[in-house]
Formats: structure tokens, C-alpha cells, sequence
């Protein structure tokens, strides 16, 4: 391709919405622009990197026996109703009616649609364990998009189901696609770990997310030092210490607090460390309002929490809304005696192992000490509900956990017979009976996966694409715009890169030598291959390496053998 004629609108600013560096420099590169919120164009060399990661997930996928399908994008509305999930999904879905009025919505994922065909299409055992698999656009309304491609409103998505007649055939397909999501993100250069993860809306009982390690990542991934344990923050767990919050028990006792209305406020007033405090944060789940309590140096984890209440919505009750209408005070909440106002208490693990606490007294200035629970205050559930923090213990090892931030490129599912049974999907076994599908479902942000390989792969200068994906292999360059025999040497080094079927630009722009370097940083071409006038008096080029910067000097004869070679170097890495 000649790069005069290559359609790449490169920018010199920094763009001013771009808040991290894979959307700053695939705006500054020319391989993206926005639409909308959320919304993109892929240009030229960014729809390559896109085909290049798609194709390795073909690639890899087919190998397993997957096979590629198409569906629609609009869904509708009954099959979503028949699994719960059309309000389960709620303000992320985009929604619409059609001339009959009859409701549809964009596709965010598609486990109805596949099942919906698969109960029609497949009957017995013997056509089974069946892999199903499509890469097409999904829409989801975020609430806030951002990171470009990162996050967006549109994005493109491979998601592969697998059908099987047993739960041993599901782990098996499970196993088969988790081995497979290494493969893939090792070939597109991704580094990253699969931790144990959430399943979300999508539902089922055991799920793991492939995070690519990255400092702009949206994903907090907690993992210990001594043992392979690693889990996203939403389903990461630690060590119950009980007798740690354990202390000699004493008659409850009413404290005059004026003004202290954190925690932390009270904690020094009373010299008590925040961890012997009960923190009580009211709910409202689905209309209920409920008390969460969690130790006083804890965050609620409201994944946690919403699964414990298998609510649809979620939110914490306002100071103002507790004011005014439960005339309670927020800085002043606490366990004992809310039972007289009929909202049910949901206490942490760890709360229930304290004795000697403070809490709020429910009365303005006010906290009691030494409340004890069980004896001062009851609770309907107990729960592994806060956030795990850094420091804390690993629940396996009772080694130190640890956190590191990441961006989530893929997630796998053992969905079990949750759609299945949703909407009577039903083959015949080998004894003639009727047994519901047992399913996975495996997902990977394509164009996210994008947004993370440059966001591990970058300097100061641009992007360093990995050679798997990187839109064209090399760039040649002549130094001089003006000089006629290096501008047909690079010509020639071109056209036989081209003829051996390597992916190659040559800078034909008359431009000057340092404006196509800054170039071909910036879009992070691997191979930069320069005829400058070494070549023209010793018949030698320059290549550089754009992500080690290593360089070599080689005969122009044998640019050819050794790009070979340079191919596979970097292949390996």
C-alpha cells in the first residue's frame, strides 16, 4: 500500500476527550473517530488490527470444532421475557418498538436467540456437544461511555455457546474454550489472568474473566502472592479471621458524640480503631429498604449484596430521603433497635464475629459502645458482603492479597440449564428420555481487546503493535523525498517485500525523513525499513524494530531473507 494513498487522518494535538492512551493515540494514529457517545468509526488501519484480532479467534476457535453463525441483532422482546432478563437488564438495553408496536431491543448478548434455535433445531444426544460461535456488533446504553473503544455504546464481540447432554460434558466444553482464551490473547500479545469472576446478568454459577493488565483498566483484579488464587474485585474473597474481633463482653453503653458524624471522627474521639465499628448503610432493593451492616473500616460490596438479595435494583437510601422520611440520622445509623422500625438487618461475615463494638445509636449525637451482636441486635442473613481490600488474607493460603488494575478482554460462563430450562429447550438421551440442555457461553470483547493491546503496547512516541495484529507489517521509507535513486530503491524493496506476500507501506508522501518517522511511531509499524545514502554508497539499509528499538544494517540484497528471519523473531516473542 502507498502510504499517499492510505486514508489516515493522523493528528498532532492530543485530542481533549481522550482520557487514556489507547484512545488518545488510536484518535492520534487516524485509526478511529468519533460518531457519538460511545459510538465509532474503525478507518482503514484500525478495521485491519480489528480483522487481524478476529481472524486469530477464528482461527483458534475453529480448531476446537466451533462453528460460525450470524444472528440478528434485533431481538425480540418475548424471548428475553420468557428467561426474566428483559427487566433485568434494565436502562442498558436498548429498547424499541416496531410499526405493530410490538417491543424488540439491540442485541447486548444472545442466549435467548441461540437457544431459542437450538431447541428447534437439535433433538438427540448424538448431535451433540454442539459449539456455536459469532462475531458481530452488540449494543449496550452505558451509562457513562468512555475510554473510547474501551467502553462504548456499540462494540463488536465474539460470543461462542456450547450446548452439551451432561454438567461433566458442560466443564469439559468449559475447559476446552478457557484453554482456547489463553491461546488467543497470547497471539494478539495481551498480558493477562484469568480470575474468578461474577456472573452478572448473564447468570449461572461459576464464571472467569481474562483480564489484560493495564493502569487504565476499569477492572480491580485481587490476587495473592503465595498462591495462584486471583478474582475480580466484585467476587474476590478473604480469610474470616473470628476470633479476631473477639473481646471480653460489656453491658451496652450509650456515648455522647456531638459533631462526629464519620467514623473516622468518632474513632478519634473514643480512641477505637475504625475496624471495631459496625457500619450500618441502608438499601432499597426492588421498593424494601434493608440495613447492610459491614465493619467500619469495609466498603459494602453491592455485587455481593445484590446477589445475597436476588434483587433486581439496587440503590443506597439518600441522608436526606433517611431524614425525611425515616427520621433517623445518617452519621448516626446503627443496628440496635431497628427491628421496631421494620427493616430487616443483612450483617457481614465479619460483624457477626465482633463483640466490644460501636455503632450508631439511631439518635443524633449519639453512638453506643460495647454492643455485642446477637445480644443488642439480630439480622434476617448473614453474608459475605464488603469489598476485600489490599492487605487482607487469602481465603486458601492465608497469604497476603494484592491488587492490580485491568481491563476485561474475555469471560467464559457454566450457564448449567438456566435458558434451557427458561424456555423448554429439551433433546432426547441415549435412554429416551427428555433432559434440558446443559450450557456455557464464552465472550470476547473484540474491539476492547484492541483498546487493551495498545494500552500495554505504547511510548512516549505512539503504538507498538505486536506483529500479530499489527495492520501492516513494515514501512519503507526513503530519506529523501528528492532524491530519485533512494526513492526507487525503497520502491523496489517494496515491491519485492509485496511479491514474497508480506504486509507492507511504502511511504511515497513528499514529505521530509523525520515527519514519516514521527508517522510510522506514532501508527506503530513493527519494521521500519530506511534507504537513506548508506544505500545508495554501500547498497545497505537501515531497519529498526518499533518495540525493542533494536536496529540492523543489512545489504539491500538481502533484505528479503532477513525480514523473513526478523518475522519470525518477533512472532515468538
Amino acid at each position: 500500500m502507498l502510504a499517499s494513498k492510505l486514508f489516515v487522518p493522523t493528528l498532532k494535538e492530543e485530542p481533549a476527550e481522550a482520557e487514556v492512551v489507547s484512545h488518545r493515540l488510536l484518535l492520534r494514529a487516524g485509526m478511529i473517530r468519533k460518531v457519538s457517545s460511545g459510538i465509532y468509526t474503525f478507518l482503514p488501519l484500525g478495521l485491519k488490527v480489528l480483522e487481524k484480532v478476529k481472524n486469530i479467534i477464528r482461527e483458534e476457535l475453529d480448531k476446537t470444532g466451533a462453528q460460525e453463525i450470524l444472528l440478528p441483532i434485533v431481538q425480540p422482546a418475548d424471548l428475553w421475557r420468557e428467561t426474566g432478563r428483559w427487566e433485568v437488564y434494565g436502562d442498558e438495553m436498548f429498547r424499541l418498538k416496531d410499526r405493530h408496536n410490538r417491543n424488540f431491543c439491540l442485541g447486548p448478548t444472545h442466549e435467548e436467540i441461540i437457544t431459542s434455535l437450538i431447541k428447534l433445531e437439535i433433538k438427540s444426544y448424538k448431535q451433540l456437544p454442539l459449539l456455536l460461535y459469532q462475531i458481530q456488533n452488540k449494543y449496550r446504553d452505558e451509562k457513562r461511555p468512555r475510554f473510547g473503544i474501551m467502553r462504548g455504546r456499540e462494540f463488536i464481540m465474539k460470543d461462542l455457546y456450547s450446548f452439551d447432554a451432561s454438567y461433566s460434558g458442560m466443564v469439559k466444553s468449559y475447559e476446552l474454550m478457557y484453554n482456547t482464551y489463553v491461546n488467543i490473547f497470547k497471539r494478539c500479545g495481551l498480558k493477562f489472568r484469568a480470575v474468578e469472576a461474577d456472573t452478572g446478568a448473564i447468570g449461572g454459577n461459576i464464571s472467569h474473566e481474562f483480564t489484560a493488565l493495564a493502569e487504565a483498566g476499569e477492572t480491580e483484579v485481587v490476587y495473592c502472592q503465595n498462591c495462584d488464587y486471583a478474582a475480580s474485585i466484585e467476587k474476590a474473597e478473604s480469610f474470616l479471621e473470628k476470633e479476631k474481633g473477639k473481646i471480653e463482653e460489656r453491658p451496652l453503653e450509650l456515648v455522647s458524640t456531638p459533631g462526629a458524624r464519620t467514623i473516622n471522627d468518632v474513632s478519634k474521639m473514643l480512641e477505637i480503631p475504625p475496624e471495631r465499628f459496625i457500619k450500618t448503610l441502608l438499601y432499597e432493593a426492588d421498593g424494601k429498604i434493608l440495613a447492610v451492616l459491614v465493619r467500619g473500616d469495609r466498603e459494602v460490596n453491592e455485587t455481593k449484596l445484590k446477589n445475597t438479595l436476588g434483587c433486581l435494583r439496587l440503590e443506597m437510601v439518600s441522608p436526606m430521603r433517611i431524614k425525611e422520611s425515616m427520621q433517623l440520622e445518617a452519621g448516626f445509623l446503627g443496628p440496635v433497635g431497628l427491628e421496631k422500625e421494620n427493616i430487616p438487618v443483612y450483617a457481614d461475615y465479619e460483624v457477626i464475629y465482633l463483640s466490644g463494638a460501636v455503632c450508631g445509636a439511631n439518635k443524633q449525637g449519639y453512638h453506643y459502645c460495647n454492643a455485642v451482636p446477637g445480644r443488642d441486635f439480630t439480622w434476617v442473613k448473614s453474608a459475605d458482603l464488603h469489598t476485600v481490600q489490599k492487605g487482607d488474607s487469602c481465603p486458601r493460603c492465608q497469604g497476603i492479597l494484592n491488587t492490580t488494575q485491568g481491563i476485561e478482554v474475555g469471560q467464559v460462563f457454566q450457564l448449567g440449564t438456566k435458558y434451557s430450562e427458561a424456555l423448554n429447550a429439551i433433546f432426547v438421551d441415549e435412554n429416551g428420555k427428555e433432559n434440558f440442555f446443559v450450557m456455557g457461553c464464552y465472550g470476547i470483547g473484540v474491539s476492547r481487546t484492541v483498546a487493551a493491546v495498545v494500552e500495554q503496547n505504547h511510548d512516549e512516541n505512539g503504538i507498538a503493535w505486536p506483529i500479530s495484529v499489527a495492520p501492516y507489517q513494515a514501512v519503507v521509507i526513503a530519506a529523501s523525498a528528492k532524491n530519485e535513486k533512494q526513492i526507487n530503491t525503497a520502491r523496489k524493496i517494496y515491491q519485492d517485500l509485496k511479491e514474497a506476500g508480506w504486509e507492507v507501506v511504502l511511504d511515497d508522501r513528499e514529505e521530509r525523513a523525520g515527519v514519516k518517522f514521527k508517522d510510522a511511531d506514532l501508527i506503530g509499524y513493527p519494521i521500519r525499513i530506511t534507504v537513506g545514502n548508506k544505500t545508495i554508497e554501500k547498497g545497505t539499509v537501515d531497519i529498526k524494530i518499533r518495540g525493542s528499538g533494536k536496529e540492523y544494517n543489512i545489504s539491500m540484497e538481502a533484505v528479503c531473507s532477513e525480514f523473513s528471519k526478523i518475522i519470525n523473531s518477533l512472532e515468538k516473542i
